[in-house]
């Protein structure tokens, strides 16, 4: 196997989005700090209902793909094509933003604890404008694939194969073909994870801190740490184990432009999607 190393760390930076809920930022905290096809990565956790109750309120999205995945407490989707479900612990969102979705994400709690991702991966100039879509993914539905020692890995995309047990998940056709896999190892655990050769792939750690390969530099708590090409990665927990996401996809290699809510390809796609917004159209049937 031609282990993945850590090629760069993104340490995640306190950031506030929708009405002023507060949350920490890794990928996508700058410009330059994407990682095709992944445009953003946010971790949002709080026991402070004044950090979330304001949720996030209407606004729209067009040219990517959104995806939420919640720990803990209870958020509300609801969005300009009918859509509305609640997304809980262990569940998750996917959603296609394509040609425009207005939708809104709003807490259904007053207290206790907020926690979760949203993800933003990127799409081909030939699918940003397709009909958004919407799925939601029950937690119960999402496969777990048990590992030596105590250690278990949820798999929310793709495949996962790592000692004779393999597990699918509920997300797969994509065009980047992702990998989204929830990972947890107890305190030292070694475990070798196979990866496609092809993808681009990160690491964000939650809880606790890892060792990539061999390299004597941890990947710290709340960071992202981006992989060097290659066809599987080799984690070691440290000593309090760890809680990380691994994630994957397939690279388009095509031109990002980014205003807000809207990626696309040129400057004259985004006039064009903030002209579509201002007339009311954004969502409209092409």
């Amino acid at each position: 196997m031609n282990a993945r190393r850590l090629q760069a760390v993104i340490p995640s930076v306190a950031a506030s989005d929708g009405a002023g809920v507060k949350l920490r930022r890794s990928l996508g905290a700058g410009p330059n700090q994407r990682f095709d096809p992944f445009l953003m990565l946010d971790e949002f956790f709080s026991d402070d209902p004044s950090d979330y109750l304001a949720g996030f309120p209407s606004h729209p999205h067009r040219g990517f793909e959104t995806v939420t995945y919640m720990l803990d407490g209870l958020m509300r989707h609801e969005d300009s094509h009918g859509n509305r479900g609640d997304v809980g612990p262990g569940d998750v969102q996917w959603m296609t933003a394509g040609r425009g979705v207005i939708h809104s994400e709003m807490p259904q709690q007053a207290h206790g604890r907020m926690r979760g991702f949203q993800l933003w991966i990127n799409l081909p100039s030939r699918e940003k404008m397709k009909p958004a879509a919407y799925r939601e993914i029950p937690s119960g539905t999402i496969p777990s694939v048990t590992l030596g020692g105590g250690g278990e890995a949820r798999v929310i995309a793709g495949t996962l194969e790592v000692a004779g047990h393999m597990a699918t998940g509920p997300i797969a056709g994509l065009s980047t073909e992702p990998v989204y896999v929830d990972l947890r190892l107890p305190a030292n655990a070694a475990i070798t994870i196979p990866l496609p050769a092809a993808h681009n792939a990160f690491l964000y750690v939650y809880e606790g801190d890892a060792v990539v390969d061999d390299d004597e530099r941890a990947l710290p708590f709340r960071a992202a740490g981006l992989l060097t090409p290659g066809d599987g990665v080799r984690l070691r927990a440290g000593t309090q184990g760890v809680r990380l996401l691994l994630l994957a996809g397939k690279p388009i290699g095509e031109p990002v432009v980014q205003y807000g809510p809207f990626v696309m390809n040129s400057p004259r796609e985004i006039e064009q999607a903030i002209i579509d917004y201002q007339r009311g159209v954004l969502d409209a049937p092409a």
